[in-house]
């Protein structure tokens, strides 16, 4: 290969590597820019919604340790059904064989927190923050409802349904005492923000599953929470 044609190829790739650079950037900018004001760390401020989402995570860490997202997001989950700020919880999450069922393990942490069965609804095909998100309206029937996750995450999650035109805030699950940020680092969220956009309005990306409606009916003990 001649050196100026190698010249040619060097100069391309750092002009492709700027523009997605920038790209990134840019949809980050967008994305965290456009959903700040719906994010809430204090649930007395937290507008209220008959249901919350709390997005999947798995219970366990790589290392076999606990997971301190799990928890943070069990925790702000029965604290907002505890104050009122939820009548009712969908837990959404990935279930992608008998031996991984991110569901059943936050219905479990739930109803071991107190929460009533009854005030729980587990969906299994929450593959991705998209799925759960687009699932909440079709499958659920809501237009209007409180994500539950890490503020990172609630980002993204936030911006995939207020573009779709759902009415929806995010309350921010609590820190954990040991600082530690979960199995998933941040650093990914940064290139998935990216990969939202492009889901939302370049791809017009569907869930893996959809299925029947099943709007959610609140029982007689939660609508009395």
């Amino acid at each position: 290969m001649k050196p100026s044609t190698r010249r040619r190829l060097r100069r391309w790739a750092l002009y492709g590597f700027s523009a997605f650079a920038l790209f990134v950037l840019l949809c980050n900018r967008w994305v965290i820019n456009s959903t700040d004001a719906y994010v809430f760390r204090n649930w007395a401020l937290l507008p209220f919604n008959d249901v919350g989402v709390v997005l999947g995570t798995s219970k366990y860490l790589e290392s076999g340790k606990p997971s301190p997202e799990f928890r943070g997001r069990i925790s702000a989950a029965a604290e907002l059904y505890n104050a009122g700020k939820v009548r009712h919880l969908i837990v959404s999450g990935a279930n992608p064989d008998s031996t991984y069922n991110e569901p059943r393990a936050m219905y479990q942490a739930l109803v071991k927190s107190g929460i009533p069965e009854s005030a729980i609804t587990m969906d299994f095909a929450g593959f991705r923050t998209l799925d759960s998100i687009v699932r909440a309206q079709a499958i659920f029937g809501l237009s209007r409802f409180t994500v539950i996750t890490q503020k990172y995450h609630s980002y993204r999650a936030l911006f995939v349904g207020r573009k779709l035109g759902m009415s929806v805030v995010a309350y921010v699950a609590p820190a954990t005492s040991d600082g530690q940020v979960g199995a998933r680092h941040p650093l990914r969220e940064v290139f998935a923000r990216a990969k939202a956009v492009l889901d939302v309005f370049l791809l017009k990306t569907e869930p893996k599953f959809l299925g029947e409606p099943e709007p959610i009916q609140l029982t007689p003990e939660a609508e009395s929470t």
